[in-house]
């Protein structure tokens, strides 16, 4: 087991690489301890050089509608008015920390995402 931090993106294939052909090792074996460095190292790698950003507010609202098969009618309780409903989803009005509070709770959306500018 030669394992080395991964610096580049050669190192980075190399690691892939690497962690396919160990993929099924059996935890506790040397190849199982190495495939759990290995994991470490390219997640590592990928959280530095490939960040993924937050969803904005309204996607994730919808993202989340989709997942659960709610129209827009079921987020009455959440928002308001179906008048508003509309607004909000359009992007013609701002969520309010009511509003945020409630689909928080409701739609285990993080906060984080609801408060996002967008």
């Amino acid at each position: 087991m030669k394992i080395k931090p991964i610096r580049n993106e050669k190192d980075y294939q190399n690691a892939l690489e690497r962690l396919e052909v160990i993929f099924d090792a059996k935890k506790g074996t040397d190849n199982g301890d190495e495939l759990e460095i290995l994991a470490i190292l390219i997640d590592n790698y990928e959280n530095e050089n490939f960040p993924i950003g937050m969803p904005d507010p309204i996607s994730a609202i919808s993202f989340r509608m989709e997942q659960m098969g709610l129209k827009q009618k079921d987020l009455v309780d959440m928002i308001g008015f179906k008048s508003r409903v509309s607004e909000i989803m359009n992007r013609k009005r701002k969520l309010t920390l009511e509003m945020i509070r409630k689909l928080n709770t409701n739609l285990n959306i993080p906060t984080e995402v609801l408060i996002q500018d967008y």
